[in-house]
């Protein structure tokens, strides 16, 4: 098969643009932010479908006339939006892009540990669709001095033992996030929440243990930002390169505004859609 006709259009500071015709079609790109804009386009309507591959980068350079190193930045760019994840030994894959819905104020729902065993990770499965076992969570729980920041927010100085209870998240096997809650020694000493076996806390998790200590959650405040993973994270989660991630702090209060956890979570950014329903305030 003989490769496309290309027509030079201009040289300049030895830059070469090309039009390409294929099939009857002109294909133009003048560099790499073009190429990676048509790429785009592709993929959003659905010409390389979600766990597919793109071509190969020698193919799309003589497709559109370009050179493999333009080829090579529009991959990348592509990649640092998060739609395509470089394989090795596999190419270039179209990410896949089912976001599991993390619940809002449902997820917290008394009914569902209380009266129930349905964990909040489990309820956003639930909600997804999505098949789990309560080995999706693992556990490392240690007592450590506290940072300031949880200092901070519990009232105590700075180098307090509180324990630390460190949970990985997994959906089918992938890291979705990881969770790590804080707790003085005198709300958990000598309860589930502070057994590293993998899994929630027993029958309705840590919030179903805090009542069973006279300490049932009533309340919460939760503050969700953004920032690019620390090396750690992105290795963690196994996070392509460019994504980045959610990050959660959560505080429970008791009806009485006594703080009982103190949580920190890091959430792969693409793998979450986050839902809140709520009645408007008056």
């Amino acid at each position: 098969m003989s490769d496309p006709p290309c027509t030079l259009m201009a040289t300049l500071n030895g830059r070469v643009d090309f039009t390409v015709e294929e099939k009857g079609r002109p294909m133009g790109t003048t560099g790499y932010r073009e190429l990676a804009a048509t790429l785009r386009d592709a993929i959003k309507a659905g010409e390389y479908q979600p766990g597919s591959n793109l071509p190969k980068q020698s193919e799309l350079a003589v497709q559109y006339g370009v050179n493999v190193k333009t080829v090579r930045q529009a991959i990348g760019q592509l990649e640092s939006e998060g739609l395509v994840t470089p394989i090795r030994r596999r190419g270039t894959v179209v990410r896949e892009h089912p976001p599991m819905r993390r619940l809002g104020t449902e997820r917290y729902a008394k009914r569902k540990w209380k009266f129930g065993d349905t964990v909040a990770f489990v309820a956003d499965r639930e909600a997804s669709g999505r098949a789990w076992k309560l080995t999706d969570q693992t556990n490392t729980v240690q007592l450590i001095e506290a940072d300031a920041e949880v200092a901070e927010a519990y009232g105590i100085p700075a180098g307090t033992n509180v324990y630390e209870r460190a949970r990985t998240v997994s959906d089918a096997g992938r890291p979705t996030h990881t969770l790590t809650s804080y707790y003085l020694p005198e709300h958990v000493e000598g309860t589930p929440l502070v057994d590293p076996a993998a899994g929630p806390a027993g029958r309705g998790g840590g919030f179903a243990v805090l009542t069973l200590q006279g300490y049932e959650p009533d309340h919460m405040t939760e503050t969700i930002s953004a920032r690019m993973p620390t090396p750690e994270e992105a290795k963690k989660l196994e996070l392509p390169s460019g994504e980045p991630v959610m990050i959660l702090v959560r505080q429970t209060y008791t009806a009485e505004d006594v703080l009982i956890e103190f949580a920190r979570g890091v959430h792969a950014a693409s793998r979450f859609s986050w839902t809140y329903d709520f009645k408007l305030p008056d």
